[in-house]
């Protein structure tokens, strides 16, 4: 039997059963090119405060150096302390602010999955065939044209800022070092920028292939797709569960008409039947709900409960009960009974009036 061709949509168990084997949609590029543009931006915020530590700590240690008589061991654990604060005060934000980037650009594409399936050990992936495959695949391809890409926008940018700023660098002889360093960072966040937009297209172009890709592996067979159904049809659990919302939205749907009813005619735990009229427009009148025990209980508290007439009349509840379908009207047979109650219903209320 030849092999059918995947073209159709891949159905939402499908696609449940491919994230728990952690087969999901990820893009690299935009988790990478998000976490290198909130990084540059978080060192820009702590590079003052590094450059002042720095100065303070070159020139308190220096002084301590050259006042000293013999620099001890003592001395230099400490000067190794102070290091160590100011690197854990300058660099460490700056780096959990770029590690968290990371984890929420992979957490929001993923949709916060774990997937223990993914981390389990297959000895189809030490197939060399595969391997070899995958080397020359279209995703290989692509990953290529990708990265030349890429080498090609960043040489070309570096080499624009480069021959922008270069008629600049003579006149740098005369500057400060607060004026170099000023200068040197803010042409670095001009190509970290400039880089970041650049790389942030072809991050998005990545996303959109990557999507398509992902697609496109995932799609189904119509055999595939039959299967799928009639497996679900066929799990009593599945069909049970159906069921029983079915029930629950029925009873939910049935309670909330009894407040437009005229009347319910109740046995007095038995039976209970809520239904109404129109007059001049309903050729006979509709049944809105009807239950036996506690159904029957629940249509008569919420009849109280929005001030509708609870009637007890046990042969035409029962009847009612029995002969009647739920927004369907009463059979002809009860007719003569249900026009005399409500008869005696509207000139009850014409005399209350």
């Amino acid at each position: 039997m030849p092999e059918q061709e995947k073209t159709e949509q891949a159905t939402p168990k499908k696609r449940e059963d491919e994230r728990k084997k952690g087969n999901i949609f990820m893009s690299k590029d935009i988790t990478t090119i998000f976490s290198l543009i909130i990084g540059f931006y978080a060192i820009s915020m702590f590079i003052g405060g590094f450059v002042a530590g720095a100065q303070d700590f070159y020139r308190t240690n220096m002084l301590r150096v050259v006042t000293a008589e013999l620099l001890q061991i003592e001395d230099v654990m400490e000067i190794g302390r102070e290091a160590a604060i100011l690197f854990a005060r300058s660099a460490l934000p700056p780096m959990l602010i770029i590690c968290l980037a990371m984890i929420v650009a992979v957490l929001v594409q993923t949709k916060l999955l774990f997937s223990r399936e993914s981390l389990k050990f297959k000895f189809e992936r030490l197939d060399i065939i595969k391997g070899i495959k995958k080397l020359f695949s279209m995703r290989s391809l692509v990953e290529l044209i990708k990265s030349i890409l890429k080498i090609t926008v960043l040489i070309f940018l570096l080499y624009q800022n480069i021959k922008r700023i270069i008629g600049v660098v003579p006149g740098a002889v005369d500057w400060t070092i607060e004026q170099a360093i000023s200068f040197a960072g803010r042409e670095t966040m001009a190509v970290v920028q400039t880089v970041g937009i650049a790389f942030a297209a072809i991050a998005t172009l990545d996303y959109f292939y990557q999507r398509w890709e992902y697609e496109k592996n995932i799609r189904m067979t119509k055999q595939e797709v039959k299967d799928e159904y009639k497996q679900i049809e066929g799990n009593p659990e599945i069909r049970g569960k159906r069921r029983e919302k079915q029930r629950e939205y029925a009873m939910q749907r049935m309670m909330a008409a009894v407040k437009e009813a005229d009347v319910v005619v109740r046995n007095p735990t038995h039976f209970a039947v809520a239904i109404k009229y129109k007059l001049d427009v309903d050729l006979a009148p509709t049944v809105l709900a009807k239950g036996v025990d506690h159904v029957a209980l629940r249509i008569v508290e919420e009849a109280e409960k929005h001030n509708v007439l609870t009637v007890e009349n046990r042969p035409l509840a029962r009847s009612l009960y029995e002969l009647s379908e739920i927004d369907e009207l009463i059979p002809p047979e009860l007719y003569q009974p249900v026009a005399e109650l409500l008869a005696w219903l509207y000139s009850t209320k014409n005399k209350v009036r």
